[in-house]
């Protein structure tokens, strides 16, 4: 009976050791993940917090690692890296203030005549009226004014607010052409310094092919857009010449500027041609022809010219992109959308370096 018994009872089942195995394996993953999860989300609160010191040292940094081989190059002609990093400070100094002179004077006046434009946008827009009559209504509906006096800002307070402005400038300024000069003058030193951190022979080889790579793909891809982005100002400059705007210059350089960020400088120059068509012509019709013109020429620039004088080896996926101007923007405002795509550049060629793809390609 017992012998029945003991054939009829189940076996009592014993734990797969190996399940445990796999749940543990899963607890250390999703650890490292929330120690990788932890680090980014405090690296990009150091990076916002830490704006005024980081935005002037990496645009220097970028900047400097562009510009290094004009030193080397000048160094090779027994000329200082000290006078080479200073001239070049200088040069890109003075590029500044010009592009500035340019532009204060035009948009001084655009300023001055404020009322005037508004008056004659308001005059060509009127088709737009009724939905924007019924936002403002949905508006006083949703948000009601308190009915408030509004109380006329003294001069005093119109200009402390320029002067918090121009002082963190002026300062972030000067950090960034300081350290564009040391940087300059002393990069072969820094590179050496870097080395001496790793102990290995294969990381020092590592990081010098980083740095080669980096001044290589950088310097081309600057030096690429650069004479396109000049081209385009050109081109831009007698259109609205030949469209009569006033100051066809300006757009030019405007346009040369803003071509720097993808997208958004497009977007920027696109709307600006429509203000000024709608101030400039007679109708709405013949406001929307230069920007239809630029749209045009900026479509062909991006999508033709640009990927074929650059070429496949520096080719970046548009959605990299776009996602880099998104986070750069939001962290250092217009002038992190300016560094996105160098900044792109540098994590992308690192992270080649460091996690070479593999030679089998997986199938599609």
């Amino acid at each position: 009976m017992d012998l029945v018994r003991a054939h009829r009872e189940p076996p009592i089942e014993q734990p797969d050791p190996e399940s445990l195995e796999a749940i543990e394996d899963i607890w250390a993953s999703a650890a490292q993940m929330a120690t990788v999860g932890i680090f980014v989300l405090l690296l990009g609160v150091c990076v916002y917090l830490c704006r005024p010191v980081l935005l002037p040292v990496t645009a220097a940094l970028v900047i400097g690692t562009t510009l290094a081989p004009l030193v080397k190059a000048a160094a090779r002609w027994r000329i200082s890296p000290w006078l080479t990093a200073i001239g070049l400070g200088v040069v890109l100094l003075a590029l500044a203030g010009t592009a500035v002179t340019l532009l204060a004077t035009p948009i001084s006046e655009w300023i001055a005549r404020a009322p005037q434009i508004g008056a004659s946008i308001k005059e060509k827009l009127y088709v737009l009226e009724p939905p924007l009559a019924a936002l403002r209504h949905l508006r006083d509906v949703v948000l009601p004014s308190d009915g408030s006096l509004a109380v006329e800002p003294s001069q005093l307070g119109l200009v402390a607010p320029l002067i918090t402005f121009v002082t963190p400038a002026a300062i972030e300024l000067t950090l960034f052409s300081v350290t564009l000069v040391f940087f300059l003058a002393t990069q072969m030193d820094f590179r050496r310094y870097m080395v001496s951190f790793f102990t290995s022979r294969d990381a020092k080889l590592r990081f010098i092919r980083i740095s080669n790579d980096l001044e290589e793909y950088l310097g081309s891809y600057v030096a690429t857009v650069t004479a396109i982005n000049f081209c385009l100002g050109i081109a831009v400059g007698i259109g609205a010449w030949l469209f009569g705007f006033p100051s066809p210059i300006i757009f030019g350089v405007m346009a040369m500027v803003l071509n720097y960020m993808p997208y958004i400088g497009a977007a920027c120059m696109t709307l600006i041609l429509f203000v000024v068509g709608l101030v400039t012509f007679p109708s709405l019709a013949y406001a929307l022809i230069p920007p239809a013109a630029f749209v045009g020429l900026a479509t062909l620039e991006g999508q033709f010219i640009t990927p074929a004088v650059l070429g496949h080896r520096l080719t970046l996926n548009p959605l990299a992109v776009l996602l880099a101007l998104a986070f750069w923007a939001w962290m250092w405002g217009p002038i992190g959308a300016f560094l996105a795509v160098p900044l792109l550049i540098v994590g992308l060629v690192t992270l080649q370096h460091l996690f070479p793809p593999d030679e089998d390609k997986l199938p599609g």
